[in-house]
């Protein structure tokens, strides 16, 4: 039998534990590693991955005891090199890193907030402290967004990219923070034009955030963005795109039309499925035409209306087809396997309904019958 794959295990081990024992005894002699080591280890793989990032900075913690300030130099020498500042993307750091940051919070929120700051301007460079940032923005909120407007024009491209992440208002794992959810667009006023796909990513997750409130704040900022002309036009595009990605999955037609899809464009569209009748574990197969009188693009969805254990419906969309729809119309298929065995999603026997989406809006359904 295969071996699960856990993250945790990956992400937190002994040998990684170790290495961060290392560090530490090299920076401070009076460190002991082994003791540091057996102590994280005595608990760490009983625990879960949040729970494991707050363990080995409680233990941490015991080993350097005092306030951020008789500690700082030590961990200051504990930290490894930069990241290469010459990458642009997908560098994200070593988790082993993350309890840095838990460790700053203790030590430094109440009393030592500006030296905490600075502690994560250092370590946010060798693994992002998007999560160790919220407890301040939460404490401090003026002050801390007065850092954040500094951090936005760092050289180190890991420090910009804190100012967004750090400020998203639904970061996965992350503290709720108290921030309207225009307070943080000054910052991406600057941060849009960035260089570096790491920092635009962060900041069209950002916009996509905001979008579960408040869809119009996002989409007059993006036409702001346009007349500024900040940003390189294809990589505005690209961010235009990712920002927008819930809304487009919804179907909102002003979204939809920033992106050059016509919601209300006439067109003949018709499905059909191959059965009426599709066993739990096989495959749902259908084929769609689609003709309009001009040539224009398409945003081809399908969404599906599911039977729950419970007796509701619950509906999800999928992604068909973005393409260009000529004279001679557009012919498309699709094989959706319909599986029995997934972990996160119970099929149930009983009618169930397909829908074609085109820019957003249902353009046509048939309904089939699921069977065990």
């Amino acid at each position: 039998m295969a071996e699960v794959f856990s993250l945790k295990d990956q992400l937190f081990n002994r040998e990684k534990v170790r290495y961060l024992a290392s560090l530490f005894a090299g920076a401070d002699p009076q460190f002991n590693a082994d003791r540091f080591e057996a102590q994280v280890m005595e608990q760490l793989l009983e625990l879960e991955l949040k729970q494991r990032i707050s363990w080995i900075a409680e233990v941490l913690g015991d080993m350097l005891p005092g306030e951020l300030p008789a500690v700082a130099d030590t961990l200051r020498a504990a930290l490894p090199a930069p990241l290469d500042p010459r990458k642009t993307d997908d560098d994200f750091g070593d988790f082993i890193f993350a309890p840095l940051g838990e460790f700053v919070i203790a030590k430094g929120l109440e009393d030592h907030r500006d030296l905490a700051l600075d502690m994560i301007e250092e370590i946010t460079k060798r693994f992002s402290m998007e999560w160790a940032i919220r407890p301040f923005l939460n404490r401090w909120p003026d002050e801390v967004m007065e850092r954040l407007q500094g951090w936005a024009v760092h050289e180190n491209y890991h420090v910009r990219r804190l100012a967004t992440e750090g400020t998203r208002p639904r970061l996965p794992w992350g503290e709720a923070v108290g921030l309207e959810l225009h307070d943080p667009l000054p910052l991406l006023d600057v941060l849009h034009g960035d260089k570096t796909r790491y920092v635009t990513r962060s900041v069209a997750n950002h916009l996509n955030d905001i979008t579960k409130k408040d869809p119009d704040l996002v989409l007059d900022r993006l036409e702001a963005w346009q007349q500024m002309a900040r940003q390189d036009r294809k990589e505005l595009d690209w961010m235009t795109s990712h920002a927008l990605r819930g809304l487009i999955k919804a179907g909102h037609p002003r979204a939809m039309t920033m992106l050059g899809y016509d919601p209300d464009v006439e067109l003949d569209v018709e499905v059909e499925l191959k059965a009426e009748t599709v066993r739990i574990g096989e495959a749902l197969e259908f084929s769609c035409h689609l003709k309009a009188a001009k040539e224009l693009p398409v945003l081809v969805d399908y969404r599906l209306h599911f039977q729950r254990p419970s007796g509701k419906i619950s509906v999800k969309v999928f992604k068909l087809k973005q393409a260009k729809l000529g004279g001679k119309g557009l012919s498309l298929s699709k094989r959706h396997p319909m599986k029995g065995n997934a972990r996160t999603f119970t099929l149930m026997p009983g009618p169930h309904k397909l829908e074609l989406m085109v820019n957003g809006r249902v353009r046509d359904e048939v309904s089939f019958e699921m069977v065990a």
